[in-house]
């Protein structure tokens, strides 16, 4: 069954951070953002609570498809370690509340081991989305602390439409 896609515009980004920050309980001391998609949610939310010790972190996990390493099994990829391209100095999260941020909470995995890695740094924290999909993740009951909207759909923003295999949606019957 093919995935349903969504097709966000500005004005919805702009509405899912109007629904983020009322969520917000408190300050915090810095804050994680996940390449690549956790940049433009991570600046967007960063200017609004005023935060401005901003870090990234670049997660990569071996491929899920089969076709793409044919000799590692769809369940072995799922169990793999995640390898960190980049990512913070320990002393810059030790002790700080941290809001980590990213666009999308699919399996959960990228998100869930930047925050392992935070929590091993001696850093507390907190978990940020745009956008949960409960039917993808890989973690049960657990979900992000805060998020925007609850979907099935692969979202696609404003800043990846008309680029890459999602350029058709531009031109089908959902542009109004």
């Amino acid at each position: 069954m093919p995935t349903r896609r969504e097709l966000l515009r500005w004005e919805d980004v702009d509405r899912l951070v109007d629904v983020l920050i009322p969520q917000f309980r408190g300050e915090y001391e810095g804050m994680v953002v996940i390449t690549r998609g956790g940049i433009v949610p991570g600046g967007l939310l960063s200017e609004a609570l005023n935060i401005k010790h901003i870090l990234i972190a670049s997660v990569d996990f071996p491929a899920e498809l089969e076709e793409d390493r044919p000799n590692v099994s769809r369940a072995a990829s799922l169990v793999a370690w995640p390898q960190f391209i980049m990512f913070p100095d320990n002393a810059l999260l030790r002790g700080r509340r941290i809001l980590v941020v990213d666009d999308v909470w699919g399996s959960g995995r990228t998100i869930t081991a930047v925050k392992n890695r935070v929590m091993a740094a001696g850093g507390l924290p907190e978990l940020c989305v745009f956008h949960y999909n409960p039917h993808r993740s890989l973690f049960g009951q657990t979900k992000p602390d805060y998020f925007g909207a609850i979907t099935d759909a692969r979202v696609i923003y404003p800043g990846e439409a008309g680029r890459g295999p999602d350029r058709v949606l531009l031109e089908g019957p959902e542009r109004s």
